[in-house]
């Protein structure tokens, strides 16, 4: 057997100084200075964004700050989420070849299998369901995601112990059509908590854990034994957080794009994610792409990708842009892609559409 992954919890932490430390891990792992890692973290009250979302359409940004909730956005993508103390997360940062299967997608079904099994230990019926949800009959108890950074892998997720469920609908903009899909009223029909599930029988945060942790041990046949936050580690974590994860640049860097002068947005939902593409026009005819914006809540490993396409597309002709997206999906290797290159096209396209309707 490989060696033994090692469990540690780096408890509650601000939600930045909590992102900066996956990047620091990822580095580690890659330099062989930390072993393959299980890491359990949990977050004051906090609105997380995924990687390529734009921050006030998934963010009552005032609320946020009244209510002294915390603006974060994390280096995975997905949707947007709502975190506090009353959640746990969790994470698993490994070397591709830990498991025996090296492909994101199916290291994506073991390891919510794994927690799943794990989580139905303690008395509920945990599911995984396409694409990264825990679900216990039909409502979501567990949103996860990640991506291949090399040869290292995150993978990431929260179990809905307990959770202030008013604010998390207050902080998060959670689109009508999100709710529809799932024919819900409201956020709150969509998630459940332990707490709600279990009553009087809720475990203590270290069961919960342990739970998991036999979970990923019987399912995905590693050893696991508790371990050390390195100095490293820490050190690294704060460097990322000075540098980017810790700043409102970052955390803004996709912000109200379609604000802009002369900027239109076009929305596209496919089987794998909502894809909203902001676009802006040039040329005498208007019949060049100056630039593009791509948001959205799929996910895409490395997430580097969406801004080598948006190079990509700069300065193409509208008549060229489907033949392009097609070629860069073609000539990029992509490990992970929820959505098509159909999707981001279709996307660009209602943009256009909404241009000429203005």
């Amino acid at each position: 057997m490989s060696q033994a992954f090692r469990i540690i919890d780096t408890g509650v932490r601000e939600g930045r100084s909590n992102i900066a430390f996956d990047p620091a891990l990822i580095e580690l792992r890659q330099q062989d200075e930390v072993p393959d890692t299980i890491r359990f973290m949990r977050f004051p009250p906090t609105a997380l964004i995924g990687r390529h979302q734009d921050l006030s359409r998934e963010i009552d940004l005032d609320y946020c700050a009244a209510n002294g909730v915390g603006t974060v956005r994390r280096i995975t993508g997905g949707g947007a989420i709502y975190l506090d103390e009353g959640q746990l997360g969790w994470e698993l940062v490994f070397h591709r070849s830990s498991l025996g299967f090296a492909a994101l997608p199916d290291i994506a079904r073991e390891i919510c299998n794994a927690a799943a099994a794990g989580l139905s230990s303690l008395g509920v019926n945990a599911k995984f369901r396409l694409r990264n949800d825990i679900e216990v009959d039909g409502r979501k108890i567990s949103g996860t995601g990640g991506f291949f950074d090399g040869d290292i892998l995150i993978y990431q997720g929260t179990v809905l112990v307990d959770m202030n469920a008013q604010q998390m609908v207050k902080a998060l903009n959670v689109p009508q059509s999100k709710l529809a899909k799932h024919k819900l009223d409201s956020a709150e029909q969509r998630v459940v908590t332990l707490k709600e599930l279990l009553g009087d029988d809720l475990p203590e945060l270290d069961t919960i854990k342990a739970a998991l942790i036999t979970g990923f041990k019987e399912h995905l046949g590693i050893s696991a034994e508790p371990g050390e936050i390195t100095s490293a580690e820490e050190q690294l974590a704060k460097q990322f957080f000075d540098a980017e994860i810790g700043t409102d640049e970052f955390v803004a860097e996709i912000d109200n794009p379609a604000g802009a002068g002369d900027v239109f947005a076009g929305t596209h939902t496919g089987a794998g994610g909502t894809i909203t593409t902001y676009v802006k026009l040039e040329g005498p005819t208007r019949r060049i792409l100056q630039r593009v914006l791509i948001s959205g809540d799929f996910f895409v490993t490395p997430p580097r990708v969406i801004f080598d396409l948006e190079a990509h597309l700069q300065g193409s002709r509208l008549s060229d842009i489907e033949s392009r997206i097609k070629q860069f999906f073609e000539d990029t290797d992509i490990g992970m892609l929820s959505v098509t290159a159909d999707d981001f096209y279709q996307s660009i396209a209602n943009a256009l559409e909404s241009e000429k309707a203005a």
